[in-house]
């Protein structure tokens, strides 16, 4: 995508969803000049430049040169409608792949350490020691490997697990990854064999929909299944299904298809699976500011800024 004209960005307004926190806001002004308005019912006349989270249809105008979202994934964002024109698209990431990469190393060291089973004990008053497993030494295997892919295995290589990256587009091996094999190939079959730990940091895009099938599933042999991607990345059923017959060990599920479950939903009654309420990588505010700010100078200074989504692909 390209970066909106000097011209038109001199002159655009700036509007801020009403969810966007006030200090936020004032950073946003200190960084455009400019002072914000809220108002988002109607589009304004000429050019505009907006932050938030949801882009409401009547700011889907030729007129709108650029929507930062407040937030990682975008997926909800493109499926609202066409996307206006030409408009630019940028995410927030901000140190959100520290934090997942930190919550995916603990449930994977919980596990190890059978933190789980200690909890059962405690919660009956029982004395039984228990054996722990090294991680060192085991294979992860990370679905997507981009910044958060990357950042999640680069902290797993540092526990000396064995990463391998999975990607759609064949690329160079990035860093934190020990090699990079392709979706659908036989190598990522053979590899998904061999992990004790698959690690999905999908976006939801219509090629990954239900991306972790059947066939995927009964490759692993064993191996736990942390999901910090996109819940509609995952069949549900063949993953329930997994779970029951050993396939899959266990599951720590960040996301879901359907969000929030409610009391009722079958997801809280699948074996041997925490469900964690998509709290792995939660957006603060200074990640907000931090990459509004890096991408408003690449714009001044007409590149394309690294947080831009490709609107066709989703990502």
């Amino acid at each position: 995508m390209t970066p909106p004209r000097p011209g038109p960005l001199a002159r655009a307004r700036l509007l801020t969803s009403p969810s966007v926190a006030p200090a936020v806001v004032r950073e946003l002004e200190r960084i455009t000049g400019r002072p914000a308005e809220t108002d988002l019912t109607t589009a304004p006349d000429g050019p505009f430049v907006c932050v938030g989270s949801v882009l409401p249809e009547a700011l889907r105008t030729p007129d709108l040169l650029w929507f930062h979202s407040v937030n990682a994934g975008t997926d909800a964002l493109l499926a609202a409608g066409p996307w206006p024109g030409e408009a630019l698209l940028t995410r927030t990431v901000g140190r959100m792949g520290e934090r997942i990469a930190q919550y995916t190393l603990a449930w994977i060291l919980a596990e190890c350490q059978s933190v789980p089973e200690h909890t059962a004990q405690h919660s009956r008053y029982e004395w039984r020691r228990l054996p722990s497993e090294l991680a060192a030494g085991r294979t992860a295997v990370v679905h997507g490997t981009g910044r958060i892919g990357g950042a999640v295995a680069h902290l797993l290589r540092t526990c000396s697990l064995r990463t391998v990256g999975v990607s759609r587009t064949p690329r160079a091996v990035p860093p934190g990854f020990d090699r990079v094999v392709l979706a659908g190939s036989d190598e990522e079959t053979a590899a998904l064999e061999e992990a004790r730990w698959v690690v999905s940091t999908l976006p939801l895009t219509g090629a990954t929909e239900a991306y972790f099938d059947t066939a995927r599933f009964t490759a692993m042999r064993g191996a736990t299944f942390v999901n910090v991607g996109r819940g509609a990345t995952v069949d549900m059923a063949a993953l329930e299904a997994a779970l029951h017959g050993g396939a899959v060990r266990r599951a720590v599920l960040d996301v879901l298809p359907d969000e929030p479950a409610d009391p009722g939903d079958p997801v809280w009654r699948l074996p041997r699976t925490v469900i964690t309420s998509h709290s792995a990588g939660i957006t603060a505010d200074e990640d907000v500011v931090a990459d509004f700010g890096a991408c408003w100078e690449a714009v001044r200074e007409g590149r394309t800024p690294a947080l831009a989504v490709d609107t066709g692909r989703g990502y």
